[in-house]
């Protein structure tokens, strides 16, 4: 006897919801497991996390802090991912986008009319993300080059760079030596909503109907979706896989940097520590629960920025270490990983006979 995993030719719908939601459940019960290793009561951590999080504005303000980037990046690596172009480089791509929109409303914004410096703060941001993952995307279509290690490398580039920036030549002057850049100006701030949630949230509804309507509607999605499950058999349909592959990729890093471009100008208003927390990882885990499903992403990534809050309230509310959400975030991503497999393969157990059976066969058809 022996289990072999055979592909699957089509997923019913029930299973790419089943699957999650067991995977989920999973983790959760993991998540629990550690918590009464750690001595702490499950119940009332989950229920104090969840108060934390969505049960006063402020902390529902400051969970919305985090789903803006959670959700811009975990869009932009779900693109990428859809090809199968494994784009661990978000976080990096993040930060050269708040480089970029930085750079404009420190040197370019005192000059601009007021009305200019905010949308050019934006694009900015956008086109840095881009051309910073274009990187990695012309070395995987143009010489083979693995994406996986070098958008992952270039991740520390980005935030190296960072650094020397807001403590060198970038530090302001009047900032009593602390790290930073001087504060923008006040054109170049995004709106804010309520707390400290701004108005860069209204990007998230937007780009995720759109990457839908995208995939699902029009021939450049169908074409995306082919070379994702093979790209010799889109060769063979005429269709430019490099081109494409590089296309998406360079949209994939432009929404990243949307999103560190949302940070610097809705929350820092400069240029400074606290840029690079970690949100373009996150947003692998936050690809792989929602399926790649644009549409699932937003509500994944509020459900994850709920965590990294209900984990600040947990360390002051019940004496846990504030990692425990972090923790919690990958004992979230291993069951997702492992309810993947079995998304895109089903089990099955062959007997000694059955296999003796189907070998006999083959031969005497031949």
């Amino acid at each position: 006897m022996r289990i072999v995993f055979e592909k699957r030719k089509s997923r019913a719908r029930g299973i790419l919801f089943a699957v999650p939601a067991l995977s989920f459940m999973i983790s959760m019960l993991l998540s629990g497991i550690v918590l009464l290793i750690a001595g702490a009561n499950p119940f009332e951590t989950f229920a104090s996390m969840a108060s934390g999080a969505f049960g006063s504005s402020n902390g529902f303000s400051e969970t919305l802090v985090k789903t803006i980037p959670l959700a811009l990046t975990g869009l932009a690596v779900a693109l990428a991912f859809k090809l199968r172009f494994w784009n661990i480089g978000a976080e990096g791509q993040l930060v050269l986008g708040g480089i970029a929109s930085s750079w404009v409303a420190l040197f370019l914004g005192p000059s601009l009319p007021e009305p200019l410096v905010l949308p050019l703060c934006i694009a900015a941001g956008f086109a840095a993300g881009a051309l910073w993952a274009g990187i990695p995307g012309l070395l995987k279509t143009r010489l083979s080059v693995d994406e996986t290690l070098v958008t992952l490398m270039l991740n520390y580039v980005a935030i190296l760079f960072a650094e020397y920036l807001y403590y060198g030549p970038w530090r302001d002057p009047k900032g009593y030596g602390f790290p930073g850049s001087a504060p923008f100006i006040e054109a170049a701030w995004l709106p804010r909503i309520f707390g400290r949630a701004h108005a860069g949230i209204w990007f998230i509804p937007v780009i995720a109907l759109l990457f839908w309507v995208l995939l699902r509607r029009t021939r450049w999605g169908f074409e995306l979706s082919i070379i994702g499950a093979s790209p010799r058999a889109a060769r063979y349909q005429g269709i430019a896989v490099q081109r494409n592959i590089l296309l998406a990729v360079l949209l994939s890093g432009a929404i990243a940097g949307l999103a560190g471009a949302c940070e610097v100008t809705g929350i820092s208003h400069r240029l400074q520590q606290g840029l690079n927390l970690g949100y373009g990882f996150t947003a692998i885990i936050i690809a792989w629960m929602s399926q790649l499903n644009p549409l699932a992403i937003p509500f994944v990534a509020l459900l994850m920025g709920g965590i990294l809050v209900g984990g600040d309230q947990v360390q002051m509310m019940m004496g846990l270490p504030s990692a425990m959400g972090t923790v919690m975030q990958g004992l979230i991503l291993f069951p997702m990983l492992a309810g993947s497999l079995f998304t895109e393969y089903r089990i099955r157990v062959l007997s000694g006979k059955a296999k003796k059976s189907k070998v006999a066969c083959v031969e005497g058809e031949a």
